[in-house]
């Protein structure tokens, strides 16, 4: 396999940006993705990504094996199993062009929400809306995360309402985003993603992997990630645009 050194920056910079995230700076990891993107075809890009993701999952749950909603999981979990097939059927269906496409608009959208919600923006939702609500908001949750690995805002929207406490609340997102991980691989692997070439780059990646996880629960003690969020997100937005600009262009 020849390693492109600007690929080599940009998996690097993805897999340190998902280890600071499962170590405590929730969100950044949603800037992964559309760094990997510039650097390689977002299909391939997710699914290198997705075995990093599914071993750092590993850790969270077990940190919050006994903190979890099980009535949360029951609703959204068989809405995000349907959006996955529907990002899998989106992804086998057409072009890479496409999917560079969805993953800019997804990108800029996942920003522009981040950023109004740091200023105190947020969609209500009731706390006791019913369950079907919940299912579409796991079919969005489930279908971003397919494409972009960033279903947590249509997650967030539901769950946040009904306020859980703090550890049940990390503990039921953990839990609910390891399955969906899980979920995915199949889906990856119907579409030819996790060949020998693939799994040797993600292997390469799993040490930086590790090293950026511990980091993250070392710095989040001694640095206020607010300071950095907005930041983060102002870059999403601008990478979202300029892949949409590359999807438009080729």
């Amino acid at each position: 396999m020849t390693i492109d050194p600007f690929y080599l920056l940009c998996a690097v910079i993805a897999v340190i940006l998902t280890g600071l995230a499962k170590g405590g700076f929730a969100g950044i990891g949603a800037l992964a993705m559309p760094v990997m993107a510039l650097g390689v075809d977002p299909v391939r890009g997710a699914a290198i990504l997705l075995p990093i993701l599914v071993l750092q999952d590993a850790v969270s749950v077990w940190v919050y094996r006994h903190s979890w909603d099980g009535s949360i999981l029951k609703v959204m979990l068989p809405g995000a199993a349907v959006g996955i097939g529907l990002g899998w059927l989106f992804a086998a269906q057409v072009s890479e062009v496409a999917v560079l496409g969805v993953l800019g608009v997804i990108s800029v959208l996942f920003g522009l929400q981040r950023l109004w919600v740091e200023r105190g923006g947020a969609i209500v939702l009731p706390s006791n809306s019913p369950g079907w609500v919940g299912f579409l908001f796991g079919i969005a949750s489930g279908f971003t995360s397919q494409i972009a690995h960033a279903g947590s805002p249509p997650f967030q929207m539901w769950v946040l309402p009904r306020k859980l406490p703090r550890d049940m609340l990390v503990g039921t997102t953990a839990l609910a985003f390891a399955v969906m991980n899980w979920m995915k691989v199949p889906a990856y692997a119907a579409l030819g993603q996790f060949t020998a070439d693939n799994l040797r780059a993600t292997a390469l990646l799993v040490p930086v992997a590790i090293l950026s996880t511990v980091a993250g629960v070392a710095l989040v003690r001694r640095v206020d990630p607010a300071r950095f969020y907005t930041l983060i997100y102002a870059l999403m937005i601008l990478l979202g645009f300029k892949l949409i600009a590359d999807a438009v262009m080729a």
